[in-house]
């Protein structure tokens, strides 16, 4: 079992900046992939960013210039920078971790709220 727990959401005024932090813990093994996704209401989750195991980042052409993602490997914990925030950017983000323990495992966090105001 992997356990993920998301901080960092909150409300910011368009232009601002937040930052959001995974942490993982539990029988984590060996990661494939860590990634940050979003979700709106009535809408499909979708990426934003993604780290793969070899240090390989993809970004959505939303977020490319704006968003940062990282990842401290000792920590376990994944994080993204996210800089020059719009309305549209508004959502609920969740971390995903893919990897293998024995079999390979997909895990969410529980989700945390951005609101960029207008």
């Amino acid at each position: 079992q992997v356990q993920l727990v998301e901080s960092g959401g909150g409300l910011v005024q368009a232009g601002g900046s937040l930052r959001l932090s995974c942490a993982a813990s539990g029988s984590i093994g060996s990661i494939d992939a860590m990634g940050w996704y979003r979700q709106v209401p009535g809408k499909q989750r979708e990426l934003v960013a993604t780290i793969i195991s070899g240090g390989r980042i993809n970004y959505a052409d939303s977020v490319k210039g704006r968003f940062t993602i990282s990842r401290d490997n000792a920590k376990n914990t994944m994080y993204l920078q996210m800089n020059s925030l719009r309305p549209e950017d508004t959502a609920v983000y969740y971390c995903n971790v893919r990897g293998v323990v024995g079999l390979q495992y997909d895990y969410w966090g529980q989700g945390t709220q951005v609101t960029v105001s207008s």
